[in-house]
């Protein structure tokens, strides 16, 4: 073969390995997940995002809750038979508050129990999808976070706490701070509804607060004392099944991995004679 049709082979192979390995990739997903729906007599939602790469160009896209996101959820939740229960796989920074909003009524509405699997963090808008679930099963140091609503790069809370100075203010800032306001409201009270499910409502309400109004940070982490102290339906203990579906979930390729270790060899046992290495049974 002459090296020009080398070539024109090399090419061609290096187009479809990504797709044949994307291919394989999403096979192994979607075997791993109705291996798991079985397991766990439920339908099983993932709600997973990962930081995406635009093809091509090669620049890093944070991927979050939108509309379709929510049109997905919701379709399979209309799909699951009444009182057949739910398992809602989270790992997500949040997103667009309609979107995790109506993906956190469809589940609270859905006559059957909700599970939330949290391995690793659900915060913001998947915090919020996480209250709609009967219970919250979070691996060990999993995190939720605050709910309070962000406009644009600014909490709500904090161009609250800004326009509340001794000073003159453009009127497109106390624009901005009408919204905030009304913002936080409208989070305040669906979360209270929320958790309504769980407690009692004047509980419930000063719970909501804590978490809507901005009494933290909007990235402050809530691991699972803080959360059970607030009085969320918490357990500890994501299932290996979950671990490993979540490994089929790589970031994108072409990253230089940032951590990589050696699993540690067990120290011997003490007490124990050593194993011969030398010479065949019966000499």
């Amino acid at each position: 073969m002459d090296p020009l049709s080398l070539l024109w082979l090399f090419f061609i192979l290096a187009s479809v390995q990504p797709a044949a390995e994307r291919y394989l990739l999403e096979a192994r997903r979607r075997s791993n997940l109705a291996r798991l729906s079985r397991k766990r007599g439920a339908t099983v939602i993932t709600l997973i995002h990962r930081q995406e790469t635009m093809s091509l160009i090669g620049f890093p896209v944070v991927r979050f809750i939108d509309i379709d996101d929510a049109e997905s959820v919701l379709r399979a939740i209309r799909a699951t038979p009444p009182g057949h229960p739910i398992e809602v796989i989270l790992h997500t920074p949040g997103g667009l508050v309609i979107a995790a909003r109506q993906i956190a009524a469809a589940l609270a509405d859905h006559d059957g129990k909700v599970t939330a699997v949290v391995p690793h963090y659900a915060m913001s808008g998947g915090t919020l999808v996480a209250l709609a679930a009967d219970e919250i099963v979070l691996d060990a140091h999993a995190t939720l976070g605050p709910v309070d609503p962000q406009l644009g790069q600014y909490a709500a809370a904090s161009i609250l706490a800004a326009v509340e100075r001794p000073q003159r203010h453009e009127d497109q800032f106390l624009i901005l701070a009408d919204q905030s306001r009304k913002a936080i409201a409208q989070v305040e009270s669906f979360t209270r509804r929320l958790l309504e499910r769980h407690m009692e409502p004047g509980r419930a309400a000063t719970v909501a607060t804590l978490l809507a109004t901005g009494t933290w940070t909007h990235d402050h982490p809530l691991q699972g004392e803080e959360l059970e102290q607030l009085g969320l339906p918490v357990t500890s203990g994501v299932g290996e099944e979950e671990r490993e579906l979540m490994v089929l979930y790589p970031q994108p390729r072409g990253r230089t991995p940032a951590v990589e270790y050696a699993p540690g060899a067990p120290p011997d046992r003490p007490g124990l004679p050593k194993r011969r290495t030398a010479g065949r049974r019966g000499q």
